[in-house]
């Protein structure tokens, strides 16, 4: 067979291949694309639950324990400067000027990874962290990476920094049952967040990390150099840092 009869057949080919791969992975991502969740409104009204709240209440039910939900919500106006402060130095230094992906920290977690041999940060900024709280299981995959990149860039679209700060520091856990910075302040200080003293602000940013472990607070020796650290990292944080959700 001549050479130019088998062009046009290798045309055909590839283009009906592509075609018959393309189209369904294309409509599968589309579809895909609109499970994604309205964070639009977000702006105007808080979430009643969360998929990090969720899946505490199903465990505890499935292990046969009662369920627990000790949640307030309360304006960021409500929540004191020093817990916005130390939370954005212990989390995420760079959450004003970023527009929800923190490269320098990403790099910076996986050199740390690699050179400790051990998965021992992670990288996200709070606006990652929000998103993954707000709706996404707890499993690793490249799948839910993906969701959790595009609900990100949604967030920081939709909402103000502030609005997100705010939305963060009531969804956050802060130990067993014990969601926001309302119930946080109550549960291991005895009074409310907006009454929190930089010191104690510092303690409740340290296990962030490791809520369930450190509840009752634990000054552990490994919690205590974190929070003398976040002490010394509160200061960097700019004084002009927004405090209100507009």
């Amino acid at each position: 067979m001549p050479k130019s009869t088998h062009r046009p057949l290798i045309a055909r080919v590839i283009f009906w291949s592509t075609l018959l791969v393309g189209v369904p992975v294309g409509i599968l991502a589309f579809a895909w694309l609109l499970t994604l969740p309205d964070v639009q409104s977000l702006a105007r009204h808080n979430p009643t639950s969360t998929a990090l709240i969720d899946h505490r209440l199903a465990m505890a039910s499935k292990q046969g324990r009662p369920p627990s939900r000790r949640w307030t919500w309360i304006p960021l106006t409500r929540i004191s400067p020093h817990l916005q402060r130390a939370v954005i130095a212990a989390e995420d230094a760079s959450f004003f000027s970023h527009e929800g992906f923190d490269w320098e920290g990403i790099k910076d977690a996986a050199m740390e990874n690699l050179e400790s041999g051990e998965m021992k940060r992670g990288g996200s900024t709070i606006t990652q962290q929000l998103a993954k709280n707000l709706y996404l299981s707890s499993e690793r995959s490249l799948l839910r990476k993906a969701r959790e990149a595009l609900i990100t860039r949604s967030l920081e679209h939709h909402l103000t920094k502030g609005r997100i700060l705010e939305l963060y520091l009531n969804v956050a856990e802060w130990g067993k049952g014990v969601y926001g910075a309302e119930a946080a302040a109550r549960h291991h200080f005895g009074k409310p967040a907006a009454e929190l003293t930089q010191d104690e602000a510092a303690w409740l940013a340290a296990i962030l990390p490791s809520p369930l472990r450190y509840d009752p607070l634990r000054k552990t020796a490994f919690l205590t150099r974190r929070h003398q650290r976040i002490l010394r990292w509160i200061h960097k944080v700019p004084a002009s840092s927004p405090t209100s959700t507009e």
